[in-house]
């Protein structure tokens, strides 16, 4: 079905998993040789600041994959720890000094902040030029033009795994839950890019199994562990779980899960991103192309600035 192949067949064999892994792999090699040229030219690699307010285990399990792909590529990832009681204003000078930072190429804040923080002053303080994960109002409203601004990484991974595995999205009937403003509507924009027909579902949406079986193609962002179950899908339908969730392994330890229930979906969809190894590994990779871009941009900047 939405993947090119008979739907019923691909059910019959077992889902086709689309694995972020390779794709990712395949990006950080050419990061890592342009890494290299950067630092050759530049005389230092690329500093990515990242901000954590307070602690929450998703965000810990995230934080980790961004840095060991930091390793690998030659780039340094600065992990910025400020306490859960800190106050908006306290976080907003931090990320003021990384702003100031010529070494810092990029900056992201990791995500959610504790409630007493508000959003909105957080986003307005990094500098679009460093905001290489594309929340600044400036890059946002980029997205939304379709201009070329940062993207957020978690959204574009969302769709670029669907491309680079030969998934046609034009003309698609495509399905989004979830509409924050990290994931779910920057997804919807840019599925809307590649000519999908996207309909975003959210908490407040009324019989959500009626929407999610009307879809070719189903992306679900919502952060709630086993939202979307197999007998909530249409047959061969290709399901993109943007979900990571810590859960309670049933033995006194934890696991990952995604926001779609593997087990009952797996038997209904023809394509399926697995949680992990989907889109996790792809949205770092990106992530850090993003820097590259940042880097460079700055650099030249300077550069150009020193010579006049």
């Amino acid at each position: 079905m939405s993947d090119g192949r008979d739907g019923a067949t691909r059910v019959a064999a077992g889902p086709r998993l689309l694995l972020g892994s390779p794709i990712a792999a395949e990006i950080r090699a050419g990061l890592t040789r342009d890494f290299a040229a950067f630092t050759a030219q530049w005389g230092r690699a690329p500093v990515l600041a990242i901000v954590l307010v307070g602690a929450d285990a998703p965000s810990a399990v995230y934080l980790r994959q961004i840095l060991r792909t930091c390793q690998k590529v030659g780039v340094e990832g600065r992990l910025v720890e400020i306490g859960s009681h800190a106050t908006a204003d306290a976080v907003c000078d931090e990320i003021e000094r990384l702003n100031a930072d010529s070494a810092v190429a990029g900056i992201i804040v990791q995500m959610p902040l504790p409630s007493h923080i508000p959003l909105h002053t957080v986003i307005d303080s990094i500098d679009p030029a460093k905001d290489i994960d594309g929340i600044h109002p400036r890059n946002a409203g980029l997205l939304s033009l379709g201009y070329d601004g940062f993207l957020p990484a978690t959204a574009q991974a969302s769709v670029e795994i669907l491309k680079r595995s030969g998934i046609e999205i034009a003309g698609k009937r495509v399905v989004v839950i979830g509409r924050s403003n990290v994931v779910g509507k920057p997804a919807a924009l840019l599925l809307m890019r590649e000519h999908g027909t996207v309909t975003v579902l959210h908490s407040r949406t009324r019989d959500l199994a009626h929407h999610c079986r009307d879809a070719e193609i189903l992306v679900v962002a919502a952060g709630r562990p086993g939202l979307v179950t197999g007998d909530m899908l249409s047959p061969g339908v290709v399901v993109v779980d943007v979900g990571i969730n810590v859960v309670d392994d049933g033995e006194g330890g934890e696991k990952l899960v995604g926001d779609v229930d593997f087990e009952s979906a797996k038997n209904v969809v023809s394509a399926i991103t697995p949680v992990p190894g989907g889109v996790g590994p792809l949205t770092n990779a990106l992530l850090l192309s993003h820097l590259l871009r940042a880097a460079t941009d700055q650099a030249e900047r300077r550069e150009s600035e020193r010579v006049r």
